[in-house]
């Protein structure tokens, strides 16, 4: 196994083109669980077997707690994502971030648009022994960067459609 290393500072390099150049698709599967009910007692696991977590309803919102919850997963990605896109930001700058460190926290939370729900995010980035104006400048080129940041300020493409009737849950395993 190869040692593990950043991704390399060209991932910055701008494209163009006329459409989305797909670098990468994560693809998850959640199964219902015990409760037939996969935010209470699902499963999420990864094509490549690499994430396999139980999902639970957390504490605050009637459940045993005892698993991970949506929020986490995406409070997760997003704090692993902006410390990446700082990460490199500030190698291709010359600049020694030292323990950088991301917080990140995804609220579930009731609309009073709607009525039903949203989602919020709080990020907090710490760059200790940093200059607080060079800090400042990083953490807002990092907002510009990372795809994260993008999706809760300007929304994201998405698709909601059922699948295909003809194929049963086990010949889709494949393609996951």
């Amino acid at each position: 196994m190869s040692p593990l290393r950043p991704p390399s500072p060209k991932l910055l390099d701008k494209y163009r083109g006329d459409d989305a150049f797909a670098l990468y698709t994560g693809r998850v599967r959640v199964t219902g669980g015990e409760a037939a009910h996969g935010r209470a007692s699902g499963v999420a696991t990864s094509d490549d077997g690499a994430l396999a977590v139980n999902l639970r309803l957390p504490i605050e919102l009637g459940g045993p707690g005892g698993g991970s919850n949506p929020e986490q997963l995406l409070a997760a990605g997003y704090a692993a994502c902006f410390h990446g896109a700082l990460t490199l930001l500030a190698g291709r700058a010359g600049i020694v971030v030292g323990e950088l460190m991301v917080e990140a926290a995804v609220t579930f939370a009731r609309d009073p648009m709607d009525g039903l729900f949203a989602l919020s995010a709080d990020v907090r980035v710490h760059l200790p022994g940093l200059d607080r104006v060079l800090a400042a400048e990083l953490v807002r080129n990092a907002e510009r960067v990372c795809p994260y940041a993008k999706m809760f300020r300007h929304g994201i493409d998405h698709v909601v459609a059922v699948a295909n009737p003809s194929q049963s849950a086990d010949s889709r395993e494949d393609a996951l």
